[in-house]
């Protein structure tokens, strides 16, 4: 096997009509891969999303994944990367992520402290609070391919993407199927799914197929069930790892120098405690978002 391309994540290898995903236990936020290996984050990352992958088979919707070839290796289909400007007929990977939202968190609500984005306009009557339940699920697309992600409008990510209007509504509708199953299935075992992002590809026809990797702690936000309806929010995915650097100061640091277009900072290894919070963190959270034991 060739390797195709080496992620911040898994690594990418060409086995002739398919690819093999190779997760690795490497971590990453704000697009910078930190040097301190997570035991186990591959295994959790690879097994969950094969469930996920078992799950959205079962309800109709068409995936990438052939096999699991063991705990940290999948194989899927292979997609040609589409070219801008060129788009393909079918068969090619939808150069977008899409997000959809439940409550509010992360940048949308970074977006609406700053007034980028006007509460009112996703339904809210008063200035909402971080954690606050959408009136409705928030669906927006961002780029995959470009060295930050930035969020779209729909003109746009027509443009970029090569895709057709009723083609982005098809898509977003099999998310809502998707996310009805896991919201309903975690709920069930003391989870909240707060909002999570996913990948695809057009297929033969032009149909969508789900394709990478979702329902995990890199993807998707996951809170704790009676801590919120407590009033505390417990972040049970890869955001504690994001917030143990807003409060070291480093991702101030870090939007510093890309706002300047300086030399960005060099991101420094996990505490060894902290390595091992996370690592048993991806162990316990494959267990409650499945189901399954270890």
């Amino acid at each position: 096997m060739d390797l195709l391309r080496k992620g911040k994540v898994k690594d990418v290898y060409d086995d002739g009509d398919t690819l093999v995903f190779k997760f690795s236990d490497r971590i990453s936020v704000f697009d910078k891969i930190i040097p301190s290996a997570i035991p186990h984050k591959g295994e959790s990352l690879c097994r969950t999303s094969g469930y996920w992958y078992n799950i959205a088979s079962s309800i109709g919707v068409e995936t990438d994944m052939i096999e699991l070839i063991s705990d940290s290796e999948m194989r899927v289909k292979k997609y040609r990367q589409l070219n801008h400007g060129y788009p393909f007929l079918s068969n090619f990977m939808v150069p977008l992520e899409f997000i959809t939202r439940y409550y509010l968190a992360g940048s949308l609500f970074d977006r609406i402290k700053s007034g980028e984005i006007d509460y009112h306009s996703i339904g809210f009557k008063n200035m909402p609070v971080y954690g606050e339940k959408l009136p409705d699920p928030f669906f927006e697309v961002s780029t995959k391919f470009e060295k930050f992600d930035r969020y779209l409008d729909v003109s746009e990510a027509l443009e970029i993407s090569g895709l057709k209007l009723s083609e982005l509504y098809e898509i977003r509708e099999i998310i809502f199927k998707i996310d009805r199953r896991i919201n309903s299935s975690v709920e069930s075992r003391g989870l909240l799914h707060a909002d999570g992002k996913k990948e695809f590809a057009l297929g033969i026809g032009r149909n969508p197929v789900i394709i990478d990797t979702f329902g995990t702690l890199d993807e998707d936000r996951f809170w704790d069930k009676n801590d919120y309806n407590n009033g505390q929010i417990n972040e049970l995915s890869k955001e504690m790892v994001r917030q143990y650097y807003r409060e070291s100061g480093y991702h101030k640091k870090l939007l510093d120098a890309r706002d300047r277009h300086e030399k960005e900072p060099e991101i420094a290894p996990l505490p060894e405690n902290m390595v091992k919070t996370v690592s048993d963190l991806y162990i316990h959270m494959y267990e409650k978002i499945t189901g399954l034991k270890w």
